[in-house]
């Protein structure tokens, strides 16, 4: 029986590195290994019956000897079962799967801040990842926790966050925190960002205040007098140190540390929460950082096997140790975070270290319910145009390389050398050069 050449499904890494006792007994038997592969007629007599068993012994030698085994075993005489696949040009990609986690951007935490302020500390990204902030505000006096938000509660522009002693404290947006009590005749970013609040919340007209004013004009007061009116508290014209609490965007409430009716004290922790922007949490081998730019595309495995597209929206710069990221848990409110939100996703165990790389679903319906789960994020790490692509299975190991077969007219076939390029494992396609093979032309591979 005639034995074939080994099909095999190799890595890249695999691609220079031919096994020793291959090449050994290649050397001694190049003429049978070619005539292996290219699948020899039967013929009658002795001699030629004597000659196909020198031909067998030689390359069952090669077969055992080399790491590549063909992966479809003939059920009887003759060939391995074989189909036919076309040569063709086209754009290839080459991909990195990595785990993440699914949750929000964003990492506040709210605490009551020494001399009786409530400040929220932390960094946290805004919307799609773009840009940090951070939120601070305060309390007149230290009291009693009056009023809290739930867990899973959304608390946006103009509404109250909680209450001290009777007396609500506002969300406003913006990512420089409170730091003293604005009123008439000041100027400052914070003034900016308090009169783009007022124009967003229609308190007054952007005719009036101009969204990038940084003045606070009488408009500003006769605005402020409106909002105060509406939280139900005095109107004074002048916003207190402790009336708002400036954050990046809505905060979506995941956990309550201040107990209701209970002292709010300096230091006291009031909530955590995150943005309400749907963001991914992939972690990436440091080595592979280089790979991974903002705005490359990827595509986000689901638990439940969907996939959905998104696109990467920062990088970061701070490679960390898996299992020393995986000991500090999620949920906290390190200021140096990049991306907040949940938890980071594992590496498999590996100790390597890795980056946080995040991502924003480009269809935050898709992820249905989901707060947080773990997910798959398929990286687009390169990409080449104007490729000749054949399917993986076409690769024939050789003692020197690489070969695909080509079909030729009147069921002719003959082997051309090929040097591998990219691999889309996704696919299953690999990008291969060689003398004589071009688009149209028809490789064989085994027959599933």
């Amino acid at each position: 029986m005639p034995v074939e050449a080994a099909r095999c499904t190799p890595r890249p890494a695999a691609v220079t590195a031919a096994p020793e006792q291959a090449a050994a007994a290649a050397a001694d038997t190049t003429a049978g290994s070619r005539l292996a592969v290219r699948r020899p007629r039967r013929r009658l007599g002795w001699l030629a019956a004597a000659g196909a068993a020198v031909l067998i012994a030689g390359a069952a030698t090669l077969w055992l000897a080399g790491p590549f085994r063909p992966t479809k075993s003939p059920a009887g005489p003759g060939p391995d079962p074989t189909s036919l696949a076309t040569v063709v040009e086209r754009s290839l990609s080459s991909q990195t799967e990595v785990s993440g986690t699914l949750g929000y951007s964003g990492n506040y935490s709210v605490v009551v801040a020494a001399s009786g302020t409530s400040q929220p500390s932390g960094t946290g990204q805004g919307n799609g990842g773009s840009g940090q902030g951070s939120g601070q505000g305060s309390s007149q006096q230290a009291g009693t926790f009056t009023a809290l938000p739930a867990v899973g509660q959304v608390v946006r522009r103009g509404q109250s966050l909680y209450s001290v002693s009777g007396s609500p404290v506002a969300l406003l947006y913006g990512s420089t925190p409170a730091y003293r009590s604005l009123s008439e005749g000041m100027s400052g970013t914070d003034v900016r960002e308090l009169n783009a609040n007022l124009i967003a919340l229609g308190d007054a007209a952007s005719t009036e205040l101009g969204p990038g004013s940084d003045y606070f004009s009488p408009a500003t007061a006769s605005a402020l007098d409106r909002l105060q009116a509406r939280l139900g508290v005095a109107q004074t014209g002048t916003l207190q140190l402790g009336q708002a609490v400036f954050l990046p965007s809505a905060a979506l409430v995941n956990s309550v540390s201040a107990t209701l009716g209970g002292p709010a004290q300096a230091g006291t922790a009031v909530l955590q929460a995150t943005s309400t922007t749907r963001q991914v949490t992939a972690q990436l081998d440091a080595t592979e950082q280089s790979d991974v730019k903002a705005d490359q595309q990827v595509s986000i495995s689901l638990p439940d096997n969907q996939t959905t597209p998104g696109v990467v929206t920062s990088v970061g710069t701070v490679a960390s140790n898996p299992s020393a990221a995986g000991e500090g848990g999620s949920g906290s409110s390190s200021a140096g975070s990049a991306g907040g939100g949940s938890a980071s996703g594992s590496s498999g165990g590996s100790s390597a270290a890795t980056i946080s790389v995040y991502v924003k679903p480009a269809d935050p319906a898709a992820l249905g319910s989901l707060d947080q789960a773990p997910v798959q994020v398929a990286i687009t790490t390169a990409t080449v145009d104007n490729a000749l692509v054949v399917p993986i299975d076409a690769l024939l190991a050789e003692p020197d390389g690489y070969a695909v077969e080509v079909a030729a007219a009147r069921g002719a076939r003959r082997l051309v050398p090929v040097t591998l390029g990219l691999f889309d494992d996704a696919d299953g396609l690999v990008q291969v050069t060689g003398t004589g093979l071009s688009a149209g032309q028809r490789v064989v591979v085994p027959q599933i």
